[in-house]
């Protein structure tokens, strides 16, 4: 598998979840501690953990350390990858190609 379907598969594996899908719409007011999502969530920190490695890896969220705690936001670049792969992937392609010359 080539480099770019393996990244694209990555956007769409943190989209796949709903616990990513609900820290997804929590991240949408603004940058959230570690500490505050799993309050929210009402989940364990490894289970945050987990869910927060496949978000960041996807590049739809970034994160940051301040002391012992994580601080996590949605990423511009990422979203606006995420989102144009999705309309490219889900547009048809109009161009006819010739299956012979």
């Amino acid at each position: 598998m080539d480099n770019t379907h393996e990244k694209n598969a990555r956007i769409f594996k943190a989209f796949c979840d709903e616990k990513r899908l609900a820290i997804l719409e929590l991240l949408r007011s603004g940058e959230k501690c570690a500490c505050v999502l799993i309050d929210q969530m009402e989940i364990g920190q490894s289970s945050l953990s987990y869910h927060m490695k496949i978000l960041c890896e996807s590049g739809v969220v970034d994160s940051r350390q301040e002391g012992k705690w994580t601080h996590y936001r949605l990423s511009e670049s990422g979203s606006k990858y995420a989102a144009e792969l999705l309309v490219q992937l889900t547009t048809p392609n109009t161009r006819q190609v010739p299956d012979e010359y």
